[in-house]
């Protein structure tokens, strides 16, 4: 891991999922400061709010960055719990930036298409060293999707924050 500095401008993108959620911070122009998946049992929302929070306290982020999924096929559990991520971060005076699934196309493909793989692979390219081996093989239509594809969608936030300034 990284040692932070203070002087410099922080990312927490948090990318909540069915287990828990992924989350990444990203710090200055290209440095990966930390990253990673949260694995939640019994009350996943109580349990994975909590983590955020402890995310928050531990890296004093600028802006926290989150999928806008209200209008998503995303479960009623994951909205509940996306809402109650941003009201904490409010509380905890942090800003709040959502990304919709047609803005992250915009910002990652020239056409405005492409895979949750593909995203997965230009993050693992930009981020060699950290992700490369973390990269997993595309998924087959009746596999589920692998754990660390949490990781990717959180640094696919934190990136599409950093391209959209």
């Amino acid at each position: 891991m990284n040692i932070i500095n203070p002087k410099e401008f922080r990312i927490l993108a948090v990318a909540p999922s069915y287990r828990g959620f992924g989350f990444a911070v990203l710090e200055g122009q290209d440095t990966l400061v930390d990253w990673g998946v949260r694995n939640v049992e019994g009350n996943k929302n109580a349990q994975s709010l909590n983590r955020v929070e402890e995310l928050i306290a531990q890296y004093e982020p600028g802006v926290l960055v989150l999928q806008d999924i209200e209008d998503s096929r995303h479960s009623r559990r994951l909205k509940t719990l996306s809402r109650k991520i941003i009201a904490m971060a409010k509380t905890r005076k942090v800003s709040v930036k959502l990304f919709s699934h047609e803005q992250l196309q915009r910002i990652y493909f020239a056409n405005g298409q492409g895979t949750k793989h593909a995203l997965a692979e230009i993050v693992a390219k930009r981020f060699p060293d950290e992700l490369a081996s973390r990269l997993p093989p595309k998924r087959k239509p009746w596999v589920s999707e692998y754990y660390q594809m949490d990781i990717f969608d959180a640094v696919t936030l934190a990136l599409a924050f950093r391209l959209s300034r």
